[in-house]
């Protein structure tokens, strides 16, 4: 029977008739049905967590299943993000010359404790996902520390006038990576790192590569984020005796982002061992504690266990999902004992939640859990693809008329009703 061609379509297909399995064989080991198989197949387009259940299903890592192909079309709201993001880029990338200088207008320079201040600022403005407000401040900043470097008139004040802009240039990265601009976060990840390596500032650059690992998963590109943060890892492992909580909190960082990329490509082992990893480093420390300055994000105990439970989600374990949601150190209890985690991470926990109701039959509850989070943080759940996903699944499983807030809040997150 003739067949469409896709790039993963083939790659499944090819690995299906390796194992001599029909498609109904395919369906079975991996949980889905055949109509998904059938669709993986012919149209080459699956959800990432789909196609890791493929995967396990062949025994191999998720990535092996992924194939170049030709990108689809650019959406039509391109060109509004193009203005959007204009004097971003302006900021992150500005022309060259043949003579290699910078053909952008110069900023004016300000002291580098006036310019830290006001990344302090914007950074607050990013951990309340108030992203409008950073968007509009990132471009100034960024300018204003790249004068200020060029205007240090000593070695200790260009040092300094250095690391305000590395920490400039770590908060546009992770705010570009949030909102799904990953070129320009690469752009401002990697010149961030390279600073802050020559400046032998290792806890800083080894920041940047947590944010920079944070991308490549985004991305899905699961090998290269384990290898650079076991990498990392290694080079920065600390001495628990003695260890300050920044250097415990970058290392078990860089330990959560090994599990992560690990269990998402089917390396359950890999992803066991680095989260005992940051488990030991979370108890070193007893708390969450976050400090931009050696870390940017809150790591702790709780921030830990909500990884934990994301494997479970992972896996597509729902039950085991709802059995730990608000116990132990997710309990309020827990919480106030240990501090919470990341509102970033809190909420995509509570997403990890909503996935399991509705995996559950429980539509109710899960749409419970995603007004919740449209109540409390707007503006990260519509850049959140698995709230789309889990609003799709209330839509498609849903046996009665769909109520006015399930239609409202299928339109807020673009998803048609």
């Amino acid at each position: 029977m003739a067949h469409n061609s896709t790039p993963l379509g083939d790659t499944v297909r090819a690995q299906r008739r390796a194992k001599g399995w029909s498609q109904e064989r395919l369906a079975t080991e991996s949980g889905l049905s055949v109509s998904t198989v059938r669709n993986i197949e012919q149209r080459g387009h699956a959800r990432l967590d789909t196609l890791s259940q493929v995967a396990a299903a062949f025994g191999v890592p998720t990535s092996a299943l992924f194939a170049p192909g030709v990108p689809h079309p650019v959406g039509e709201d391109d060109s509004a993000n193009r203005q959007l993001l204009a004097s971003l880029r302006q900021a992150l990338m500005p022309p060259v010359g043949i003579a290699g200088e910078a053909l952008a207008d110069p900023a004016e320079a300000a002291e580098p404790a006036v310019i830290r201040r006001q990344m302090e600022d914007a950074l607050s403005l990013y951990n309340s996902d108030r992203y409008e407000s950073v968007a509009l401040m990132l471009p100034g900043l960024l300018r204003q520390a790249d004068a200020a470097v060029v205007a240090a008139e000593d070695e200790e004040r260009h040092r300094e006038a250095a690391l305000v802009r590395t920490h400039t240039l770590l908060l546009a990265g992770k705010y570009l990576t949030q909102v799904r601009q990953y070129d320009l976060a690469y752009q401002a990840l990697t010149e961030g790192i390279r600073i802050a390596r020559d400046l032998e500032n290792t806890l800083t650059a080894a920041t940047g590569v947590t944010g920079l690992c944070w991308l490549l998963l985004r991305q899905d590109r699961f090998d290269e984020a384990e290898r650079l943060a076991a990498t990392t890892a290694e080079a920065i492992e600390p001495k628990y005796s003695r260890a300050s909580m920044g250097e415990l909190a970058a290392y078990g960082e860089l330990c959560l982002r090994i599990a992560s990329a690990a269990i998402r490509n089917n390396r359950e082992q890999e992803a066991e061992q680095a989260r005992k990893w940051a488990a030991t480093a979370a108890s070193a420390m007893g708390h969450e504690h976050r400090d931009y300055r050696t870390h940017w994000a809150r790591f702790g105990p709780a921030t830990v266990e909500v990884k934990a439970v994301e494997d479970l989600a992972l896996a597509g374990d729902a039950h085991g999902v709802i059995n730990r949601k608000d116990q132990g150190l997710l309990s309020k209890n827990g919480l106030d004992t240990v501090g919470r985690p990341s509102a970033i991470n809190w909420h995509r926990h509570r997403l990890d939640i909503a996935k399991a109701h509705v995996k559950l039959g429980s539509t109710h509850d899960a749409m419970e859990e995603l007004a919740r989070i449209k109540k409390r943080a707007p503006s990260w759940i519509q850049h959140q693809p698995m709230a789309r996903y889990v609003m799709e699944d209330i839509l498609k499983t849903r046996k009665r008329t769909l109520t006015r807030e399930m239609r409202q809040l299928a339109t807020f997150l673009n998803v048609q009703a």
